[in-house]
């Protein structure tokens, strides 16, 4: 390893991105640790794969005034947050694939945002629960975001297009995943005030959100529980990948 390798590893974290399939997957899984990464100062930022156009159960509404409706709330749970920028890469909801297109697009935001560490979901499909059987656009938008971060966006033959664009390979440090059960290895411990500004997110997805009061009582529980792992009063359970 290179000198400048080394001192670049040794830098403390500053910059994070949250890969997600949908606004609102984030807040729902990972937004306490940003609330607390934007509290510290951390530029963080957003990447949508999709336009988020097929959640809902209206049938008065169209695919485009949701999509529509749906980033008005997200860049709404974003400014909460305090996030750097939310990114739509705008693919329909519900038929996402991690496909060459979706990985390169992703490799752009890396290389144009550079972060540190980079938030995304669990590519598989977790069966060992009930009631919940996984979306098929979240497993997508975590292989894509994997094979963003290794190889693609840290090889410069890799999509060439992408210099051509003046987007230099970054290597991200650290992948951080939503993730329940076995495979948990990093409880990130939170302030009540992250938690407080997550569920303040999670409620500007208004379109989303049913039983406010639920979603706030699940909120608190989820990060909770999280928390007794943590030695602290609330956490966020993530699988934690460190690359060289």
């Amino acid at each position: 390893m290179t000198t400048r390798n080394t001192e670049e590893n040794e830098k403390p974290f500053s910059r994070a991105m949250v890969v997600v399939a949908h606004p609102d997957d984030a807040e729902f899984g990972c937004s306490g640790t940003v609330a607390k990464w934007c509290r510290l100062g951390w530029d963080v930022v957003y990447v949508m794969c999709t336009d988020g156009s097929k959640g809902s159960e209206d049938r008065k509404t169209t695919s485009a005034k949701l999509a529509k409706l749906r980033a008005k709330e997200q860049r709404a749970a974003g400014k909460i947050l305090g996030l750097k920028d939310v990114v739509f890469l705008g693919n329909p909801d519900g038929y996402l694939q991690p496909t060459l297109e979706l990985r390169r697009d992703i490799s752009r935001e890396i290389r144009r945002w550079k972060p540190d560490v980079l938030i995304t979901t669990n590519p598989v499909r977790d069966l060992s629960g009930s009631g919940y059987v996984g979306h098929p656009d979240h497993m997508a938008a975590g292989e894509a975001a994997l094979s963003a971060v290794y190889p693609a966006a840290r090889d410069h033959l890799t999509f060439p297009e992408l210099l051509e664009e003046g987007h230099e390979p970054h290597k991200v440090r650290e992948v951080w995943m939503m993730l329940g059960g076995e495979h948990v290895d990093l409880y990130n411990p939170l302030e009540k005030c992250d938690v407080e500004t997550a569920i303040k997110a999670l409620l500007a997805h208004a379109s989303q959100i049913k039983d406010p009061e639920r979603a706030k009582e699940r909120m608190w529980q989820w990060r909770t529980d999280a928390g007794r792992n943590a030695g602290a009063d609330y956490a966020e359970r993530f699988k934690v990948f460190r690359l060289s």
